[in-house]
């Protein structure tokens, strides 16, 4: 199977959340295949629950699985190095601290693997302590082009920019784009991005130069009622994706 995710026009690649294997195959014809489902191991009972169910995924989507913490969410961390191992998938989410030994189970370089990394308020840094337990510590505050080579150090693919609150960090969050593209790095800008902002968001990434851009758009695309994704909202977002980087042709 695929280990590399389908980036549009080899620079983005959507990432949304998928309720169902039919839902994600609605998502994923949606994006024409350039986007990866997020499947969140916290809703798992159990390693081997999750692994049978989400290699039902694989085999619908051409593994264009994204194994999930859900909401970020630090204790989750083991169970995704283990559930990555077996699974192989194009994409891993992982808090700072749990990035080494997701890469290590692995045993390759083609999956992606992103690094949770915070805004702080402070425009050109990052607070690293995502993890199980740093997270419960004072923030970690470093250099977003530290923060970079650490990730680099573990086998990291991309920094994980969680929460943006949309647009609310903007100034941080451009620093953060600046440095991903000075660095050959990619990004994932991740936590209230909606119809509305998405534009917007990834045209800064755009023209920071950011080689590879995977943007997290969740629950602002999710129907209230059914908890699927909506595939004509995944469907808009590939459309102004195509437009954002039109403008740079």
């Amino acid at each position: 199977m695929k280990k590399v995710p389908s980036y549009y026009q080899d620079r983005v690649c959507l990432n949304v959340l998928a309720n169902s294997v039919e839902n994600a195959v609605d998502c994923f014809e949606a994006a024409e295949g350039h986007v990866v489902l997020g499947v969140l191991s916290k809703n798992y009972d159990s390693d081997e629950e999750a692994i049978a169910d989400m290699k039902r995924y694989q085999e619908k989507t051409d593994n264009a699985l994204s194994v999930g913490l859900g909401a970020g969410d630090p204790n989750q961390s083991q169970m995704v190095i283990r559930l990555s191992e077996v699974l192989q998938p194009q994409h891993v989410n992982q808090v700072f601290t749990g990035v080494g030994g997701s890469r290590s189970v692995l045993k390759q370089n083609d999956t992606v693997i992103n690094g949770l990394v915070s805004p702080t308020g402070k425009v050109g840094y990052v607070n690293i302590a995502t993890g199980p337990i740093t997270s419960g510590m004072e923030p970690v505050e470093v250099t977003i082009e530290a923060a970079i080579n650490l990730l680099k150090d573990m086998g990291g693919t991309s920094i994980k920019y969680f929460p943006m609150k949309g647009l609310a960090h903007r100034d941080e969050y451009k620093a953060v784009a600046e440095a991903c593209a000075a660095m050959d790095f990619a990004l994932e800008p991740t936590g209230g991005i909606d119809l509305s902002n998405f534009e917007e968001i990834l045209q800064i990434a755009v023209d920071a130069g950011v080689k590879k851009i995977i943007p997290h758009i969740y629950s602002s695309i999710i129907d209230s009622e059914t908890g699927d994704t909506r595939p004509e909202d995944v469907r808009k977002l590939f459309e102004m994706t195509k437009a954002v980087l039109a403008k740079g042709e």
